[in-house]
């Protein structure tokens, strides 16, 4: 198998991997289909906010609806709902949720022709500073290469290529994608550099560190005559935990003490 070939599975892994971990991590748009007299319509409900009131937006519900209500509270507490009226602006109607402190939640839902949206359960969203692309695209790519090399160091090994000089590659892109470009996107948007062991319960740290220190261990051990073995491990390991995810247990805002939990 040519060495293209290789490359080409690498990414489509590595890009299904992605997709599956943002469209099932908790800053991903709530998808919500209102089954209204006139019909069908999908809507997105965002979970994630930054510094500023967002704006809930349902573009596609003509402008003949009336009684649209946003329902919103402070999360978790058993605050009563506060309830606004959505107006029909540019198009399309909106609400707006206030601005909470930076790692702050909300919950909120909505009520169109008397029924609720999502109709399960309220959905949450948090705020964050916004974060700066000079350090959230670095951070994106490095991540996302350390996966594409990795998946490829485990393709080399599986065919019992020479594979070392990718193993590396893999450990410094980890390395400076999550240890480096990862504490500054955190701090950026939530103030702490480091949220997950012995700190805190992110999981996204605590993924990041859990990866690195077996490949680690495999690069440490490159001349062990099992090490390919170790290496395996720790690629399907960065796999497994990849899925989980992204910002899950992350930085949250207690509104009790009035500070940032990790």
């Amino acid at each position: 198998m040519k060495k293209a070939t290789y490359w080409i599975l690498a990414v489509v892994i590595t890009l299904v991997l992605s997709i599956y971990q943002r469209m099932t991590g908790p800053t991903h748009p709530k998808k919500v289909v209102m089954e209204l007299n006139d019909g069908s319509y999908k809507v997105r409900l965002p979970r994630s906010g930054v510094q500023h009131d967002e704006i809930i937006t349902l573009k596609d519900i003509p402008q003949n609806h009336e009684n649209i209500t946003l329902h919103y509270r402070r999360y978790p507490t058993s605050d009563e709902y506060t309830t606004l009226d959505f107006k029909y602006i540019d198009n399309e109607w909106q609400a707006a949720l206030p601005v909470q402190p930076v790692a702050g939640k909300l919950q909120y839902y909505l009520t169109v022709e008397g029924k609720n949206y999502p109709a399960d359960e309220p959905v949450v969203i948090r705020f964050r500073n916004d974060v700066p692309a000079g350090i959230l695209i670095p951070h994106i790519l490095l991540m996302f290469g350390a996966m594409l090399f990795a998946v490829y160091t485990f393709l080399l090994v599986m065919t019992r290529r020479e594979y070392a000089k990718w193993l590396k590659i893999t450990v410094g892109t980890l390395f400076v994608g999550g240890f480096i470009f990862g504490p500054l996107v955190q701090h950026a948007a939530f103030g702490p550099w480091w949220t997950g062991f012995p700190y805190g319960t992110d999981l996204t740290d605590n993924k990041t560190l859990l990866s690195f220190l077996f490949f680690a261990a495999a690069l440490a051990t490159l001349k062990w005559k099992y090490n390919k073995w170790l290496v395996g491990l720790a690629v399907l390991l960065m796999i497994a935990v990849f899925t989980i995810p992204h910002s899950s247990y992350g930085s949250e805002y207690d509104y009790t003490t009035q500070q940032l939990k990790k």
